[in-house]
């Protein structure tokens, strides 16, 4: 139960169903007359028609709006948006991908205002024709070309031949005379008229009639993204709708024309042709008097007769996303065909609708446990994806093609949301998926916990090692503390250098966001002693980090252009935690910590007192504490250090100066190394001395005057 409905699985429904069907329609032929069942058979075929016209127009509006969910991917790539497309390894990666998930799609491209222009095309299996017509090598499987016009005066164009793996095989000059925003679909898109499909028309680079998706650039250059749909590719997907002998699928537009035909080239002929043959044209013509009741009377399943005098069931129905171009189908076979063989067997129905549904049963179990094992497989995936878990496994393959099809779609969405979390915090990308928000400018005032860190000395450690050494061991140790922030709730926000700035209780919300960044910090510096360690054992210095936290209300939100944002945080809350970082320097202390934090955390955590400061920029004084440990897992060792430096603290900040000085020079006697106590020993031995010059200046200023 769920919901308050009861639910039932796949297998089930799927076993279930098809016992229904089988046993009411079987059994109902058997038990009507002849008349009857002619007439319960036609009802049944223009029904079965219609639901195959339903089918194929939603199978091939999913072709289209999956390529046009891959184009608004395209888009909102930053490359793509700042037209960096000149010698991009990952933007030539991706669209590898994308086209190697997408079967449909023979390649995807986009051009720029200034006649600009990228495309990536699936050679592989293209055909000897068109790969001759491409001068493509026979082991190439992509074949790209870039044409580069910001700098008028030096435009440059080449194509690249790419094998499976990316690796460039053969390079040739590109076409120079070749200018995008002079195709249709370019055109198209520029309009910005909410038409986004174009053609059918010639493809410049094949020779082939299809169709262009498009898409015009929202934020960035101005430009249209597009992918190419050969029609072969919807002809393919028709050829597969076999409904009869005589039956048949087939595209046309409201012109009457015909798109797509399972036997296109033949109407076509063997040479490529801009001419598209019209229904009046054909001996499909009888089918007009159908299409036009259609239009009339808005019933998608029509009767007609063919010239011949043969009764035919027809179906229509329009290609959902396909916009301007008013696709529709149609499905068309003799109603005949439908039920001649329940004429010759009608005396044996009966018994072989019995023995077809025993038969099948173990069968259709069969099938179902296999696709409800497919979609198992893909609703784990999915929630995988969602939750950011790794995943080595290949795509879910199915014989099914729309679990097939799925099964890419998620691989790909995996391969787009893994991309994607690399260039956007993790947490912030989790949130989009989880709630549907879409990336925009934009902040709100929240309070955040913020933690700056960087490493001692890193400067003298790396400017006279080899810069390869520099960027592997310092990337070994970005990874092992953002592995650290990321499994205690925080997001990482940015690497400035060899820093890096972290938040907690943003965008994900975390009552805990206080006590979970201390126990990072905690948990930070843990690791950065297992990687020393490490790094000692390869020959390589240590890095120590210091860390500074503090607690406030901030700005958080995404700054920057509409074509480059950041998500971070602004405020004095963050310039106070990185204030905090650089004062462990005058303390020999590893993590500062704001009075504002540790009202949050409380007892929690073992902490000491450090100072009381004002900063530069701050009008308010307020005391720093130094993280050591949490408290329950302190040891006695550990507890009685913080409680006996909070003795000498307390007679530092309240005591007399004799005092306080006895009590510190104790403390320093028992922890002689300590950096807070020898901070305050030079504060006391200043203010000593200065007591000491002033009065000096007293007694001489006094023994001048007597003289006199």
């Amino acid at each position: 139960m769920k919901s308050g409905g009861v639910q039932l699985g796949f297998k089930t429904s799927i076993i279930a169903l098809f016992v229904a069907i089988v046993l009411v329609i079987g059994l109902t032929l058997v038990y009507l007359s002849f008349q009857r069942i002619a007439a319960v058979t036609e009802t049944a075929a223009s029904q079965f028609i219609g639901k195959v016209a339903e089918l194929s127009a939603d199978r091939i509006g999913s072709q289209l709006k999956l390529v046009r969910d891959n184009l608004e991917i395209l888009n909102a790539l930053p490359p793509i948006q700042s037209a960096d497309i000149d010698d991009n390894p990952r933007l030539v990666a991706l669209l590898a991908a994308m086209l190697k998930n997408n079967n449909q799609l023979f390649n995807l491209y986009v051009a720029y205002d200034d006649g600009s222009f990228i495309e990536m095309d699936a050679i592989d299996g293209a055909g000897r024709e068109t790969r001759a017509r491409l001068e493509a090598p026979e082991q190439a499987a992509f074949r790209m070309v870039v044409i580069s016009r910001s700098d008028p005066a030096q435009a440059k164009s080449r194509r690249l031949f790419l094998s499976d793996r990316l690796e460039t095989i053969r390079e040739l000059p590109g076409p120079l005379d070749y200018d995008p925003r002079e195709r249709p679909w370019y055109k198209d898109g520029a309009r910005r008229d909410g038409s986004w499909l174009t053609g059918p028309y010639v493809f410049f680079a094949t020779g082939k009639q299809g169709y262009t998706v498009q898409s015009a650039l929202k934020q960035g250059r101005s430009g249209v993204s597009a992918g190419d749909l050969l029609l072969d590719v919807t002809q393919e997907v028709l050829k597969k709708e076999n409904l009869t002998a005589s039956g048949v699928a087939f595209l046309f537009d409201d012109d009457d024309r015909i798109l797509a035909h399972p036997r296109m080239s033949e109407m076509l002929g063997r040479e490529v042709s801009g001419t598209i043959p019209r229904l009046r044209e054909t001996d499909m013509s009888g089918v007009l008097k159908a299409i036009r009741g259609w239009r009339e009377n808005g019933i998608a399943e029509q009767f007609f007769y063919d010239p011949r005098g043969r009764l035919y069931a027809a179906a229509f129905q329009t290609i959902p996303k396909s916009g301007p171009a008013n696709l529709r189908v149609a499905v068309v076979a003799p109603v005949d065909e439908f039920f001649a063989s329940i004429l010759s067997e009608r005396r044996r129905l009966f018994a072989v609708t019995l023995g077809f549904v025993a038969l099948m049963v173990p069968i259709v179990f069969l099938i179902g446990s296999l696709l409800s094992r497919s979609l198992r497989a893909l609703a784990g995936e999915t929630d995988r994806i969602q939750r950011f878990e790794p995943s080595a496994a290949p795509p879910v393959r199915s014989l099914i093609r729309e679990i097939d099809e799925l099964g890419r779609s998620v691989s790909t969405m995996r391969t787009v949301t893994e991309t994607f979390s690399h260039f956007v915090p993790r947490r912030l990308v989790e949130k989009l998926i989880e709630t549907g928000t879409p990336l925009q400018l934009g902040g709100t005032r929240r309070e955040v916990t913020l933690l700056f860190s960087d490493v001692v000395n890193f400067t003298e450690i790396t400017e006279k090692a080899d810069p390869t050494q520099v960027m592997k061991y310092t990337s070994r140790y970005f990874a092992a503390m953002s592995h650290e922030i990321m499994i205690h709730a925080g997001t990482v926000d940015k690497f400035i250098g060899d820093a890096i700035m972290a938040i907690w209780n943003a965008p994900a919300d975390d009552p805990d966001h206080a006590a979970n960044a201390c126990v990072a910090a905690l948990a930070l510096q843990r690791a950065n002693d297992r990687l020393n360690a490490e790094f000692e054992q390869e020959g390589w210095p240590a890095y120590r980090t210091r860390m500074g936290l503090h607690t406030g209300e901030a700005v958080v939100g995404n700054i920057g252009s509409e074509d480059r944002m950041n998500y971070t945080a602004l405020g004095a809350t963050v310039n106070l935690a990185a204030r905090l970082e650089g004062l462990n320097k005058h303390y020999g202390t590893s993590i500062l910590i704001s009075s504002a934090l540790r009202e949050r955390v409380g007892p929690q955590f073992c902490l000491r007192s450090v100072d009381r400061i004002t900063p530069k920029g701050f009008a308010e004084a307020f005391d720093i504490y130094e993280l050591r440990d949490e408290t329950a897992s302190a040891g006695v060792d550990e507890l009685r250090f913080c409680s006996e430096w909070e003795t000498v603290y307390v007679a530092l900040r309240n005591g007399p100066p004799a005092v306080a000085e006895t009590e510190l020079a104790l403390f320093l006697a028992r922890y002689p190394l300590d950096g807070v106590a020898r901070y305050h020993r030079s504060i006391c031995d200043e203010a000593a001395a200065l007591s000491r010059y002033r009065a000096q200046d007293l007694e001489a200023t006094r023994l001048g005057s007597g003289s006199g």
